[in-house]
């Protein structure tokens, strides 16, 4: 049975969802503005984050909220909204239909409930803590690849990050030698959730913030998969505390271990030590 904040927090992503495709149907008019380089934000984001808010908020006001629009708003108690209104903006403001909103509740840094609706495929990841996950009311689990030989793999090349984009290259050049492809599709919420429905067996990038990941990785943790950064540590608290940039890897356990290992020989991994 899905639990009461996950049905509360599936009201407002498919609130702010329905503010995506309204404002889909006319991109021309968007005000578009760039937050830093190449990292952009449009006014369809913080109306889809406003309208979420009022949803979360009027039904447990006692919440903190952060989200990526907004920042931190309330304080006080263990638990806070942590929000990505608008995942994929880049793709959004293009007219490339690969976007959603992600919504994880979040308690003393670890995330214990997450949402995440594309609105274009009408596709609903739902997870709680201890009770697994589903995508639009079945049960998922990762992809049962032993290794990384004809695995799909996704990746991020972000703006913040483009000073280690030699290193990076050379993880997927040393990837490639036995994966069959690699993915790069422009939300990291949509990639974690694609890991834990088995539609996509691994994904890594750096640069990522709280609200990109939370709901994806209690996701993957929840289909029986592994999410940790690129030396193979915890993720770190998914709250106001864990603000600065990260890296994540997540895939199943072998899998993540094979993919973990090739970004540490292959040098990436040792450009974030220093």
């Amino acid at each position: 049975m899905q639990k009461p904040a996950v049905t509360i927090m599936v009201k407002a992503a498919r609130a702010a969802g329905d503010v995506l495709l309204r404002s889909a149907q006319r991109l021309d008019k968007l005000n578009v503005v760039e937050k830093a380089t190449l990292d952009y934000a449009s006014d369809v984001d913080k109306n889809a984050e406003d309208v979420a808010i009022r949803e979360l908020t009027r039904a447990m006001p006692e919440c903190a909220v952060l989200g990526e629009e907004g920042g931190l708003r309330g304080r006080g108690g263990p638990l806070v909204w942590v929000i990505d209104p608008l995942d994929g903006t880049s793709n959004y403001i293009r007219g490339f239909g690969h976007y959603c909103v992600s919504i994880a509740l979040v308690e003393r840094g670890e995330p214990i409930h997450a949402v995440i609706y594309d609105p274009l495929r009408n596709d609903l990841f739902t997870a709680s803590k201890g009770a697994g996950a589903l995508l639009n009311g079945v049960r998922i689990r990762v992809g049962e690849r032993k290794d990384l030989n004809g695995a799909l793999i996704a990746t991020g090349f972000h703006p913040r990050e483009r000073e280690r984009t030699p290193a990076q290259l050379e993880c997927t050049r040393q990837l490639l030698l036995h994966a069959e492809d690699i993915r790069r599709t422009g939300s990291a919420a949509l990639d974690l959730a694609y890991v834990a429905a088995g539609r996509l067996d691994g994904y890594f990038e750096a640069g990522v913030k709280p609200w990109d990941i939370a709901a994806g990785v209690l996701l993957v943790r929840e289909a029986g998969g592994r999410v940790c950064d690129y030396n193979g540590a915890q993720t770190g608290p998914l709250d106001e505390r864990g603000i600065d940039s990260r890296t994540i890897m997540a895939g199943n356990l072998k899998l993540a271990d094979a993919l973990q290992k090739v970004i540490a020989t292959s040098g990436y991994a040792a450009t974030f030590r220093r």
